[in-house]
């Protein structure tokens, strides 16, 4: 019932991919359960974001990464309410230090969750959204029952990320769980691309970086997008 409960309240929030993730080994005093959310970028956004960032997205960005903070500090305090320890990871307070590393990394939870891989783009793919998708996370002591992991990569041969990336940042190689960061993306280069195109397309960067390209052109994000020209 507990679990049930904070499903249907993450849902009702907007979150549209939900998971548990057992955090053994990355516990926070004695919290040992990760709860992975995600939503999807509106697929009008990402189809126009496959050559240069816009300025849509970038408001989107903001719009979606506020929606998600709402959303896990609502789960962390309900799970408060049921007498449980929880904390919610949101945006704008998880802190990235000099080596883009975060406490709290989204993508680990998310796999160990079962919300999808990590692509060669080192972003998380998932079936349904492919990687046009924002995550965020809270970890507790609740008795939630993990979600079976994913520990391996199901991005084949595919190339698509890799040769559209505008900085050559993306080394191209399938991932596996416990893989180094520093084999699948050259995540400073990957940084420097990004804030150099906002000045020159957007005219401007202000702490926020975007670009889009590679999961704009993954096969399960391009997939995401001809179903919802469907509807």
């Amino acid at each position: 019932m507990l679990q049930d409960n904070l499903m249907t309240l993450l849902k009702a929030k907007g979150a549209k991919l939900i998971g548990v993730a057992d955090m053994d080994g990355f516990a926070v005093d004695g919290m040992n359960r990760g709860v992975a959310v995600a939503i999807p970028v509106p697929a009008y956004i990402v189809e126009n974001i496959r050559t240069v960032p816009t300025m849509e997205y970038y408001q989107m960005y903001h719009t979606l990464n506020e929606q998600l903070d709402n959303m896990v500090e609502a789960g962390a305090e309900y799970l408060r309410e049921q007498g449980y320890n929880a904390r919610a990871y949101t945006k704008k307070c998880l802190y990235v230090n000099d080596d883009l590393r975060t406490a709290f990394p989204y993508k680990t939870v998310a796999t160990k969750a079962g919300l999808g891989w990590i692509g060669k783009s080192c972003l998380l793919v998932t079936e349904k959204y492919g990687s046009a998708v924002r995550l965020s996370g809270l970890l507790t002591d609740a008795p939630l029952v993990p979600s079976k992991p994913v520990t391996q990569s199901r991005c084949g041969n595919c190339q698509l990320c890799v040769k559209a990336c505008p900085g050559n940042a993306i080394i191209g190689t399938n991932w596996t769980a416990g893989m180094l960061r520093e084999e699948i993306l050259r995540a400073h280069v990957c940084k420097e691309t990004q804030i150099a195109r906002m000045k020159q397309i957007l005219g401007f960067y202000e702490g926020e970086r975007v670009c889009g390209r590679c999961f704009a052109v993954c096969a399960y994000t391009q997939k995401y997008l001809r179903q919802s020209s469907r509807l």
